[in-house]
């Protein structure tokens, strides 16, 4: 369109430079600050093109390509015969599989139908009388929506200027109304990771006042998850909340499967409102079980989600924009027009993409999916831009 700046023009003119972190006066104040969500929300404009349109490279909603494992995929269809019982024996092995693998107890596990079943759950929970949940800003809002929509208000945190959670603000944040800190690490929609050390330090310290809730859905897309977890605070007896899924390295986000690590306490909270176990299919849980021991496949997913991105990361710098260097399976970048505007010019060519406003900015992200996928994604976004 003739009103906007040409790449080359705009790229002159802003202070983002191709190869470095995106320019930090975007994030110096809240996308948000409205209680609850009124006038100027904006963070998230989401784009769902029209059925007639052909969708090429479904790049929107950070789903894993591959996924399921062809073992996953076995072990749901046998387990299809068995869908007249419930998932009783079935998620006990689950529960005590899981806690194996996080050091902890059965009694620490929550079984959920996905990640967003726990927190919505926990903030119906928590926040059921009020009070204010404090967050990074911008973030992912699964909890902090529910929470708003109950009675509740949003305490909303800047990113630092590297994007990491601001910890010493969030703490400043906290007071006697405060019923969560939510935190998601990595985060969503900058795909940026905190400190680990002082995130632990926070959890410890504010955890006494509040409980923490610490979204982990894109940890195990690391390349070493077990040194950037929080999940060792529990079984040290903080008030901490970890939930994971199996969205995303076992290519599950359309079976539904997620969890829950805390005290005994946090899971008695929840199963007296509710039992999140009863939300899982008997072929959804045989998938997990048979996901969880297919490490070839998650190792698969790993190295190959690394690799497109390190490949889309670069043709996006070369491109003249200035992406935010990823830890997940996704990229936010800067865009030249009006999120919607982009998202729509990329779904006419064939490629679905998420568009986000941040602070008045316009940011696109996009998932990271199979090489071919990317290089599309590469093409369209060169002749739209």
């Amino acid at each position: 369109m003739t009103n906007h700046l040409s790449r080359r023009n705009w790229l002159r003119t802003s202070a983002l430079a191709a190869g470095s972190l995106v320019g930090l006066s975007v994030l110096d104040k809240p996308a948000f600050g409205m209680k609850p969500f009124k006038g100027s929300y904006s963070l998230r404009e989401d784009f769902f093109p029209p059925v007639a349109n052909e969708i090429k490279a479904r790049l929107s909603a950070n789903e894993n390509p591959w996924g399921p494992s062809k073992k996953a995929i076995a072990a749901i269809v046998e387990s299809a015969a068995k869908g007249n019982r419930y998932v009783y024996n079935s998620s006990r092995e689950m529960e005590e599989l899981l806690a194996k693998k996080e050091g902890v107890t059965p009694e620490n596990i929550l079984l959920s139908a996905g990640s967003t079943d726990i927190l919505e759950k926990v903030a119906f929970a928590l926040c059921m009388k009020g009070g204010n949940v404090v967050s990074a800003d911008p973030s992912y809002l699964s909890l902090v929506k529910t929470a708003t929509s109950i009675g509740a208000t949003w305490k909303n945190i800047p990113l630092t200027s590297d994007y990491a959670h601001d910890v010493d603000a969030m703490a400043s944040a906290i007071d006697g109304e405060t019923k969560i800190v939510y935190i998601c690490n990595p985060n969503n929609p900058t795909g940026t990771l905190s400190p680990i050390d002082k995130l632990k330090n926070f959890c410890k310290q504010v955890s006494s006042k509040t409980p923490v809730f610490v979204d982990e859905a894109y940890l195990e897309l690391l390349d070493n998850p077990e040194s950037q977890t929080t999940v060792g605070l529990v079984s040290e007896g903080y008030d901490i909340i970890v939930c994971r899924t199996f969205s995303k390295i076992h290519g599950m986000a359309g079976l539904r499967v997620g969890y829950m690590v805390a005290n005994p306490e946090r899971i008695k909270m929840i199963k007296k409102l509710v039992r999140t176990e009863m939300a899982l299919s008997v072929t959804s849980l045989a998938g997990a079980l048979a996901s969880l021991a297919d490490t070839e496949f998650q190792n698969f997913t790993r190295n190959n989600i690394k690799i497109n991105r390190e490949f889309t990361f670069k043709a996006l710098q070369k491109a003249g924009a200035a992406p935010i260097p990823s830890y997940t399976n996704f990229i936010l970048f800067p865009i030249q027009m009006p999120s919607k505007e982009f998202t729509e010019k990329m779904a006419e060519k064939g490629v679905g993409v998420r568009g986000f406003e941040i602070s008045g900015k316009s940011y696109g992200r996009v998932s990271i999916g199979t090489l071919d996928e990317m290089k599309l994604f590469v093409s369209t976004f060169n002749a739209v831009s």
